[in-house]
């Protein structure tokens, strides 16, 4: 049995350590645990020299392998759209400790839908929804929650969700861009060659599209409900001030191992 896991002739090994050391010469942390990943996903030979080339040329390792883990799940990722990272997994569960279970729930900027994906299962919700602005997105997300029968809208924010759940959700989670335009150059290539740029860019501070996102959620919130978002550590003072403004009361939450802020802001009623 070679490394990867499958039977193979014994020269296989020899590619597999020359496989770790070119990942690894082009930058890649977890460059063992990478070449188990992609000589998992080759059928042959051919295959797996392609998808090494694809890697050591920048692309993110989850849009080779068509999946990226999130809470514990598989979550299928399309070449383009957003990766679920690993600090979004505070932002998840600052949600479903303020929401109870059968709530309605509407996820935004969804992205993969891995937020979605995740609620589904920990709050059993009585209705839950995702919407991106992306069309790749809204097509990935829709394959990741079909068997849930979840739908997924595409437009901007609230704008295509059915309006009969205005006033109505207990829960609104929003992983929004929250990166500065300036900052975005900034980013790791995988991040800002490969992910959609409206899935990145925030505006001038990072925060345009979260104030966006909290001035609907005063009119689509039912009294009580909550606002999840995520944000950056620098950012929450300013955002938490805007969510005061418009009558939300903000609580925020820190994770730094994960290296994740997130802040939710309940409706008063």
């Amino acid at each position: 049995m070679n490394a990867s896991g499958r039977e193979g002739s014994p020269s296989h090994a020899p590619s597999t350590d020359a496989l770790v050391s070119r990942l690894r010469a082009a930058g890649c942390v977890f460059a063992e645990e990478e070449a188990e990943l992609l000589a998992a996903a080759a059928d042959t030979p051919e295959r797996l020299a392609d998808l090494v080339e694809r890697r050591v040329a920048g692309l993110p390792l989850e849009h080779l392998l068509g999946w990226a883990e999130f809470c514990g799940l598989r979550v299928g990722v399309d070449p383009g759209v957003f990766v679920p990272r690993a600090r979004t997994a505070l932002l998840v569960s600052a949600a479903a400790a303020v929401t109870g279970p059968g709530a309605a729930v509407l996820d935004l900027c969804c992205g993969s839908g891995a937020a979605a994906l995740v609620l589904a299962g920990r709050l059993r919700p009585r209705w839950l929804a995702a919407a991106d602005l992306d069309p790749a997105a809204v097509a990935c997300a829709r394959r990741n929650l079909a068997h849930l029968g979840v739908p997924v809208y595409q437009g901007d924010l609230y704008e295509p969700v059915p309006t009969e759940w205005r006033g109505r959700l207990d829960l609104i989670v929003a992983n929004a861009p929250y990166v500065p335009t300036e900052a975005v150059a900034l980013m790791p290539p995988e991040a800002r060659l490969h992910e959609a740029p409206v899935a990145l860019d925030g505006g001038s501070d990072g925060l345009a599209v979260l104030r966006r996102v909290a001035r609907g959620a005063v009119h689509w919130l039912a009294p009580g409900g909550h606002l999840a978002v995520e944000a950056g550590a620098g950012q929450v003072e300013v955002l938490c001030a805007a969510l005061a403004d418009l009558g939300l009361t903000p609580s925020v939450a820190y994770d730094e191992e994960l290296d994740a802020t997130a802040v939710t802001a309940r409706r008063p009623g």
